[in-house]
């Protein structure tokens, strides 16, 4: 496997004491339908990952509530043994019922089974960062987090975990966590359209902490996406490839990792990632999210 590559998109980022490229990949949709059960293509996704893996990507995002637990095996399966630079980040606090909805699971026995099942669909003594996801499928939920960071706290004491996450937290909840111990990334929704992380943004990355945004192209008005087709539209590019560009300008501090079940569809956006924009270009997408 490639050792993390300085010349993909955006370089790389520390996550703690492990060095991941910043444009990574989002392994969700190499499952079934709605995010369960099994992918149509087996082979296929055993060669995208490999893919992920060869173009030097060393952050892949999963979740062993994906499928349940097909992503986990499926990287495991193609990746297994891992290069020492590959860095897998996994979340914790939702299961998935029999009809695929997200189930709330945040008792702590709940999340010391998610934490132990993820080891062993991973094939890992020990996980490279672990995100408490905190809302639900609606959204941002306020509460306290801490219960369930400190049963996450525990398990890194054990040394089951390196690092900590929090995922679709509000700004209050992070800092909470922060309070009972270091985290490394933050994963929320955040994009040219949904800019209400912006200062969190910039404050997180004054700590070093990274800002992993996801659904790069969701909750887009109408007359937003308009202006977002012009000017893709402008670069000869596709509207992914001009948000995902945006959001590597946007602060160093943030992480990508779009998703996709198809190689040709990762080579697309790994370019697109890179696509230059200027100074003009810039403050004309800035406009769509105010």
């Amino acid at each position: 496997m490639n050792t993390p590559s300085a010349s993909l998109p955006g370089g790389t980022w520390t996550l703690g004491d492990l060095t991941v490229t910043r444009f990574g990949y989002g392994a969700m949709q190499l499952t079934g339908p709605g995010v369960m059960g099994p992918p149509a293509d087996r082979d296929g996704a055993l060669a995208l990952l490999r893919e992920a893996a060869g173009l030097g990507i060393t952050h892949v995002d999963t979740a062993g509530a994906y499928g349940p637990r097909v992503t986990n095996q499926l990287i495991r399966e193609a990746l297994h043994p891992y290069s020492e630079s590959l860095h897998i980040v996994t979340k914790v606090g939702a299961v998935r019922d029999q009809q695929g909805g997200w189930v709330l699971a945040r008792r702590p026995e709940d999340l010391r089974r998610a934490v132990h099942e993820n080891l062993e669909d991973l094939g890992l003594d020990s996980l490279d960062v672990v995100n408490l996801r905190i809302g639900d499928a609606q959204g941002l939920r306020p509460g306290s987090l801490a219960e369930p960071f400190e049963t996450l706290v525990d398990l890194q004491e054990q040394g089951l975990i390196r690092h900590l996450g929090v995922s679709n937290a509000t700004a209050e909840q992070i800092a909470e966590a922060q309070t009972i111990a270091p985290i490394v990334c933050v994963q929320n929704m955040y994009n040219l359209a949904h800019r209400q992380d912006d200062e969190l943004i910039d404050e997180l990355a004054d700590k070093g902490i990274a800002y992993v945004p996801f659904f790069p192209l969701g909750g887009f008005t109408p007359l937003q996406s308009t202006a977002l087709s012009a000017v893709a539209a402008r670069l000869d590019a596709t509207p992914m490839s001009v948000a995902l560009a945006w959001l590597l300008r946007r602060s160093p501090n943030i992480l990508l990792i779009p998703g996709t079940s198809s190689v040709a569809h990762l080579r697309e956006n790994l370019a697109g990632a890179g696509l230059p924009l200027s100074d003009e270009e810039l403050a004309e997408l800035d406009k769509i999210g105010h």
